[in-house]
């Protein structure tokens, strides 16, 4: 019976609602992008859009290791990617400025992703030679003062609920400027919305913030980076995220 009422009520008003919000906050971020705001609304406009979603679909969200972030500091965060709702708990509470690297495909969404390009978000453009040193300008522009990335280095939501291979270019921006690595582990998206299903139910997510991994550390080696950060990540999914 409780399923069926939040059926009801995801038909009735979740729709509506995130319709409406979606297309509010998207306009306002380019509005405020264009009037040179893209820095400060274009992370808090989302931030609230993000935690609407969350309220009004039920979901809560819980953050552990803030502290292990400090304000102003630019960061390389690594998630893994359970799903849709990954994406509404990061903005709404990382508690933490940055900027999403996304696929470039994403930049065709309707209003979504013109707002997302003209607030300065970065799109990983692999197409050419010439596309990637592009990409790799932007990201050194966006970084400038304490601004952070968020990046899935699996590449993909995950179909089956495990961690999967994580790729390279995380790990190669984080050595290329310099900056520490600090892996997000998500738990509980997975159960919320999977990527098998376009339907969120209600239940709770946990991010937990690990301490940062330095690029430096064993003279910027990727493989090294890759695989502490990974391993932190698995380490607070149950059963090590197998």
């Amino acid at each position: 019976m409780k399923l069926f009422l939040y059926r009801i009520y995801q038909l009735c008003v979740l729709v509506p609602v995130a319709l409406v919000v979606t297309v509010v906050a998207a306009v306002l971020t380019i509005l405020a992008s264009i009037l040179g705001g893209s820095r400060f609304w274009g992370y808090q406009i989302p931030r609230i859009w993000a935690k609407i979603i969350c309220w009004a679909t039920l979901v809560r969200v819980e953050v552990r290791g803030r502290e292990n972030i400090s304000k102003g500091q630019s960061y390389v965060f690594v998630a893994n990617h359970q799903g849709a709702y990954d994406i509404f708990a990061i903005y709404g509470y990382l508690g933490h400025n940055f900027k999403w690297m996304m696929k470039k495909s994403l930049e065709r969404i309707p209003l979504v992703g013109f707002s997302c390009k003209i607030s300065g978000h970065i799109f990983v453009d692999n197409s050419s030679p010439g596309a990637v040193r592009e990409t790799m300008v932007t990201a050194e522009k966006q970084l400038a003062g304490g601004m952070s990335v968020v990046v899935f280095p699996e590449g993909s939501r995950t179909r089956d609920g495990k961690l999967h291979r994580f790729k390279r270019g995380a790990y190669i921006l984080a050595t290329e400027f310099n900056l520490p690595v600090v892996p997000i582990t998500i738990d509980g998206a997975y159960d919320v919305m999977p990527r098998t299903t376009l339907i969120p139910k209600w239940g709770k997510i946990i991010i937990t913030i690990h301490k940062p991994i330095y690029a430096g550390e064993q003279g910027h080696d990727l493989a090294f980076l890759m695989s502490e950060s990974r391993k932190a990540i698995a380490q607070s999914l149950p059963g090590g995220g197998e």
